[in-house]
């Protein structure tokens, strides 16, 4: 299971936010791209990078932060936030993503999301996932649809999705441990899944780990590594089996 650290975008800068609320934003880096080397330096093989710019549907210059990201470190850089057209993947893509990260556009436009899956193949799209009360929310997680949660991940798995990021939004940014119950049932699934939302410690990646789930192959952590409640070595090593 990898440790993905997160870096999140908005007017070019590193933050994080509380549930995701623009109004509960926390600022701590001006340099995005140095971020991004030092989580390198320090073991991290693959990063998470959300355009919070475009995930609420402003423009930003942070395409040009990932071609960055994707110049100076050798990591794996999935990246969404925004992408809502072939254009927008194909945009990202061109600047150095691995991975798309797909959110409302694979809940809303499915034609969409099986055209990207064909084009590009399903080892280069997420599906992000995000939950609130069992269900799916869109739209930069303003909007909190009818469809369960499982429900939604099932009919991914039937377009031929191979990997879904599941992020509890009550949780994310909170630091007050992961969804293991949501997980639990992912995990069921014929999917790979990669975690989110709520790990502040080495106990929280411990616990991931004693599902004994296979498919879970990541855990993303964001607030936890800015604000040192925990260091990214001390996550390797759990994952790793040294502690």
């Amino acid at each position: 299971m990898e440790i993905i650290p997160a870096i999140d975008l908005k007017d070019g800068r590193c933050v994080r936010l509380q549930q995701g609320r623009e109004d509960a934003v926390t600022t701590y880096s001006s340099d995005p791209v140095a971020m991004a080397r030092e989580w390198v330096r320090l073991g991290a093989r693959r990063l998470h990078v959300v355009n919070l710019d475009g995930a609420f549907g402003r423009a930003s210059q942070n395409i040009e932060v990932l071609r960055g990201m994707a110049r100076d470190t050798d990591a794996v850089i999935e990246f969404g936030g925004g992408l809502r057209t072939l254009e927008d993947i194909e945009r990202a893509f061109g600047s150095g993503a691995d991975k798309a990260v797909l959110g409302t556009v694979a809940v809303e436009s499915p034609d969409l999301l099986s055209c990207a899956l064909e084009h590009y193949g399903p080892d280069r799209i997420i599906v992000a996932l995000d939950g609130k009360g069992g269900r799916v929310a869109t739209r930069g997680w303003q909007q909190v649809t009818d469809i369960a949660l499982l429900d939604a991940c099932s009919r991914m798995i039937e377009f031929g999705v191979k990997e879904v990021l599941y992020t509890d939004i009550e949780r994310d940014g909170m630091m007050d441990g992961i969804d293991l119950s949501t997980l639990r049932e992912l995990a069921r699934l014929a999917v790979s899944v990669i975690a989110s939302g709520g790990v502040s410690s080495a106990d929280d990646v411990r616990a991931l780990l004693d599902l004994n789930a296979p498919n879970i192959t990541g855990v993303i952590v964001g607030k936890a590594l800015y604000e040192k409640r925990v260091s990214l070595q001390e996550l390797l090593d759990v994952t790793d089996g040294k502690t």
